[in-house]
């Protein structure tokens, strides 16, 4: 057994880590731009308390709020154009997912120019990046401890990753009681990307048996805690175990990226109307994919249905859907057939990770289709 394992994020966890943000930024920079989505945070009085904890420290902080749940080139270009005027020492993304992102983002292209041409692109390992702090808001993405920030460059209509290790954040402040006041709906949608990511953790090319103990850790966190926010009855343990689990399949993302329903998401997202979210685009294709890719894993698939509890990986998945109210279709989102062709012609990036060995665009189109 040989295989390589490394990610260089510092990770901070706990409830009241937040606090803490300001002696960790001090330790980078005396300023710093806080990223943020447009309303959430400063709501929930976690902008304020982030500023606090930035004064405290002696760090200079200014906002950035402008970023949109699907996060776009324009919107990282204006957060460059603010962070090379105030010539900030660092950046701190303090939301779900696409905030993350768009901070990764940020800091990666600050000597580069506009961001829009890098997505889609892989990084070199010595590019000159700003110290990039994440502070995930929720429990999915797992993007606190990841090389890759996706976004859409807005010139192209182009949906794709700025991926290398110059993207890993330098440190994680993962704060579950963040989590407590998400929406319901919000807290599924992402946790199904974390169930995700520790599948495919599992089952992917890459991956190893530390990759296959972290996704076991992950997908009995998810099966249970995730129903109980289902069913109304979560409590801060269920959170706790909820950010755990999200930041373990970040983990598995950092070391052994993603599997094929992440680049079919991708596809579909660009120019919908009604973009769903990530994490729901995912709940949609997973089943179709799932029977696909099982025949070429068949023993990784079956350990994990065994920590669901089921005979088989899409009898388990299928059951947490239902259960968690994930179960919808293409259709259902507001796609049609004739929207595959856009699908397919949008899809980018490498598919070689799967365990599917050979993935002819007919199969492709064949999972859009099982998912309408």
């Amino acid at each position: 057994m040989h295989f390589d394992f490394h990610i260089p994020t510092r990770i901070r966890f706990g409830r009241g880590r937040l606090d803490e943000l300001g002696s960790v930024v001090a330790e980078f920079a005396d300023s710093a731009l806080l990223m943020t989505g447009r309303h959430a945070m400063k709501a929930a009085g976690f902008q304020e308390r982030a500023l606090a904890s930035l004064r405290a420290a002696g760090v200079r902080g200014v906002v950035f709020d402008q970023i949109s749940a699907n996060p776009r080139s324009d919107e990282v270009d204006r957060a460059l154009e603010l962070a090379r005027g105030l010539k900030v020492g660092a950046v701190v993304g303090m939301g779900g997912g696409s905030v993350l992102d768009s901070a990764k983002a940020t800091a990666a292209a600050i000597h580069l120019g506009p961001v829009g041409p890098l997505v889609g692109t892989t990084l070199a390992a010595d590019t000159p990046t700003l110290p990039m702090i994440a502070v995930p808001t929720t429990a999915g993405s797992g993007a606190e401890v990841t090389k890759g920030a996706i976004l859409t460059d807005t010139a192209r209509g182009f949906k794709s990753g700025i991926r290398g290790d110059a993207i890993f954040p330098r440190a994680a402040l993962v704060d579950p009681a963040l989590t407590d006041g998400l929406p319901r709906h919000v807290a599924l949608e992402s946790g199904f990307d974390a169930l995700a990511h520790a599948i495919e953790g599992a089952v992917a090319r890459r991956s190893t048996a530390l990759n296959k103990n972290l996704s076991r850790q992950a997908v009995d966190l998810l099966s249970v805690h995730l129903r109980e926010v289902a069913d109304g009855r979560a409590d801060a343990e269920s959170r706790d175990a909820l950010s755990l689990a999200a930041l373990l399949g970040g983990i598995n993302v950092a070391t052994a990226s993603t599997c094929l329903p992440h680049r079919l998401q991708q596809a579909m997202g660009r120019g919908a109307r009604n973009e769903p979210s990530h994490g729901l685009g995912l709940a949609i294709l997973y089943p179709a994919w799932l029977r696909a890719a099982y025949p070429y894993a068949p023993t990784a698939f079956d350990d994990l249905a065994a920590v669901l509890g089921d005979e088989s990986i899409h009898q388990g998945v299928g059951r947490l859907l239902k259960d968690t109210g994930l179960d919808i279709t293409l259709t259902a989102a507001g796609y049609a057939a004739d929207d595959i062709a856009g699908f397919l012609a949008n899809l980018s990036g490498n598919v070689d990770n799967d365990p599917i060995t050979d993935i002819p665009r007919e199969l492709i189109a064949e999972i859009y289709r099982n998912s309408l």
